[in-house]
């Protein structure tokens, strides 16, 4: 697997659309971004097998094969880590954008869309991405997180999350059992640029799918017109009963 944390390699941009690679293309030229362009699949696995690529943006429909397999190689390759951004012209029901995330893409936009934002979007995943991160192991019930290795532990199995996923459950373990309101974790995680309300709820319920639904106990908690923590609630509970 290729480790591309830190890589200051080209945005890889796929779209089958020559007006909207242009669009693009040009825009992220503008904020000092270089790009590698395909239009197909095949073009797109031949680049990223090339070298290095610092984020991707992914059209849903190309001629060859679906994005969604394009960013399953992307994975494949670069690890959780690298920045992906969907973009489709077509698909706005709310299962198909939770469908790309599932997959691993950290953001979805549908078309038409400005492409102001979309380089926003980017150069915000790609900051996140590079900023250096204390060494620590977060723990909460039977949970773990290792931030120096970015692996998750429950009951002794390892878990695969999303690298959005990952930033979210890093936010809710480093401050544990404290509720975060929702505008304080967008804002760490999408800096201004935020993102449609359904997105952050997207993301919450694939963390929740990986994290609590396989067991018996749920770490993750919705706390109603307050926001959203990580906490064992029966520790918590055997800990007020010993103390009282």
């Amino acid at each position: 697997m290729l480790d591309n944390r830190g890589s200051c390699g080209p945005v890889l941009v796929v779209d089958d659309d020559p007006v909207v690679l242009e669009l693009v293309q040009l825009e992220l030229a503008d904020a000092g971004y270089a790009t590698c362009c395909a239009s197909s699949g095949a073009q797109a696995s031949f680049t990223i097998a090339r070298g290095a690529i610092s984020a991707a943006v992914l059209d849903v429909n190309l001629p060859d094969r679906s994005g969604y397999e394009v960013c399953r190689e992307i994975r494949r390759l670069y690890g959780p880590g690298l920045p992906i951004v969907f973009i489709s012209g077509d698909r706005k029901e709310p299962y198909d954008r939770v469908g790309g995330l599932l997959l691993g893409a950290d953001d979805y936009l549908v078309k038409p869309f400005e492409p102001r934002e979309l380089e926003a979007r980017i150069r915000a995943l790609i900051r996140r991405e590079r900023r250096q991160v204390s060494s620590e192991v977060y723990q909460v019930g039977d949970l773990t997180l290792d931030t120096a290795t970015l692996r998750i532990v429950r009951g002794g199995e390892e878990l695969q999350v999303s690298p959005i996923g990952l930033k979210l459950l890093t936010i809710l373990m480093r401050e544990s059992p404290r509720v975060v309101s929702r505008h304080d974790i967008e804002r760490e995680i999408w800096g201004d640029t935020l993102p449609d309300s359904d997105t952050l709820r997207s993301h919450l319920y694939n963390l929740r799918r990986v994290v609590d639904k396989p067991y018996a106990r749920p770490l993750l908690h919705t706390i109603h017109s307050a926001g959203y923590r990580i906490a064992d609630l029966d520790e918590e509970a055997a800990a007020s009963a010993s103390s009282a």
